[in-house]
């Protein structure tokens, strides 16, 4: 009998994680899988991500419109709130036996706690991750406690769902997804990528993306300021933007990478979307990457490529040798870029050693997805840490 599996994917970085896991899922014979776009890959001013979804083939797509046209706290919410109200008529319809979602988004928090009142299994992929300057932090949590099946990429990462109680035999750690669409693609040569661009690049170039710090004391404005400057004080480097995100405050940044791309035309050029193979084909050839992206943690390092990391959004997130983490002054942001420029540390870089990143982590979830006896997931019980021997009596 065929296994109703639902995806939820409401961004385009959470796609291009999400893709191989798609892939395998739709392949199964067994497998009816349910792929519901969401959020901003339904919006132009994010650039209609929906087309890249329908281009890569996947057919049994459902639209779930919701995010306003707002730039605050306030309009997250809203559009939380209007997404609880489609999933519950869209889950409704399509009676999913599991829901699968990815991180930490409010997109994925209203699947969330829509599949839970439906007494549908919730199946999360990287929980037990920290980014203490961000929103999300709270929502990742929110989503383990209320999910089922927990897909980690890290053993800490399993041992704080383990902490929140969850239970051990559904708490998997099969490593990052995202290792899996760069180790399965062929890539766009840098000639290719700049043709595709219609920026011809050349091998110095920053690729960069910064999004909102939706929980932290830097200001959007002063912060993004800073960051310019510093860029300005590398002119011999080519820079390669993507906006940020819908989070409160991202409009307000893509206002301002605008009007910055513009006036620097000659070493400058900013995509809405990338897409996800023409995102890493220039994190593999970039000098470096430079912004607050969760990319730069954890696929970047398969490249060798050095990170610097600005503010705190990724505070806490695991690191794999290949970050540089500074303050959102301009003269720390300058620093951090020369030090990951040096041959030192660009060698620090290309000897990175991620042990699962094997191009299985897809096969492993779907895998479980496929088989995992659907009795009684949902009837959750709290695993105590002195329960399991994890704690002294």
């Amino acid at each position: 009998m065929s296994r109703n599996i639902c995806v939820v994917t409401g961004t385009r970085a959470e796609y291009g994680l999400l893709h191989p896991l798609l892939a395998v899922l739709a392949s199964d014979a067994d497998i009816c899988l349910q792929l519901v776009v969401t959020g901003t890959h339904l919006s132009p001013e994010f650039g209609r991500t929906e087309e890249t979804i329908r281009a890569d083939g996947f057919t049994n797509v459902e639209r779930l419109e919701m995010l306003l046209s707002s730039d605050t706290p306030v309009g997250m919410a809203k559009s939380t709130g209007l997404a609880v109200i489609g999933f519950a008529d869209l889950f409704s319809r399509l009676a999913p036996d599991i829901v699968v979602v990815l991180g930490d988004r409010y997109e994925i928090l209203a699947a969330a706690q829509t599949a839970m009142l439906l007494q549908i299994p919730i199946a999360h992929i990287h929980g037990g991750e920290i980014t203490e300057g961000a929103v999300d932090d709270s929502i990742r949590h929110a989503v383990t406690k209320m999910a089922s099946l927990h897909f980690v990429s890290e053993e800490e990462h399993r041992q704080r769902v383990l902490q929140m109680g969850e239970a051990p035999e559904h708490v998997y750690l099969v490593g990052a997804l995202g290792w899996d669409a760069i180790l399965g693609m062929e890539f766009l040569s840098l000639p290719a990528l700049g043709r595709a661009l219609d920026f011809p690049l050349n091998e110095a170039f920053f690729l960069f993306t910064y999004h909102p710090e939706t929980r932290g004391e830097e200001g959007v404005a002063s912060s993004l300021e800073d960051i310019l400057a510093a860029l300005d004080a590398f002119p011999a480097y080519q820079v390669l933007m993507t906006k940020a995100n819908s989070d409160a405050g991202g409009r307000a940044i893509n206002r301002r990478l605008e009007q910055y791309a513009e006036e620097h035309p000659e070493r400058c050029v900013l995509c809405a979307s990338l897409g996800t193979l023409r995102y890493l084909s220039a994190m593999r050839a970039c000098a470096l990457m430079i912004g607050n992206s969760s990319s730069a943690l954890l696929e970047a390092p398969l490249f060798g490529v050095p990170a610097v990391n600005i503010g705190s959004r990724q505070k806490g997130r695991y690191r794999y040798g290949n970050v540089i983490d500074v303050r959102t002054a301009r003269t720390d942001i300058e620093r951090g870029i020369r030090e990951a420029l040096s041959p030192h540390f660009q060698e620090m870089c290309r000897d990175a050693v991620i042990p699962l990143a094997d191009g299985n982590v897809a096969k492993r979830i779907a895998h479980v997805l496929k088989n995992v006896p659907l009795e009684d997931l949902c009837r959750k019980r709290f695993h105590d840490l002195q329960g399991l021997g994890l704690l002294p009596s």
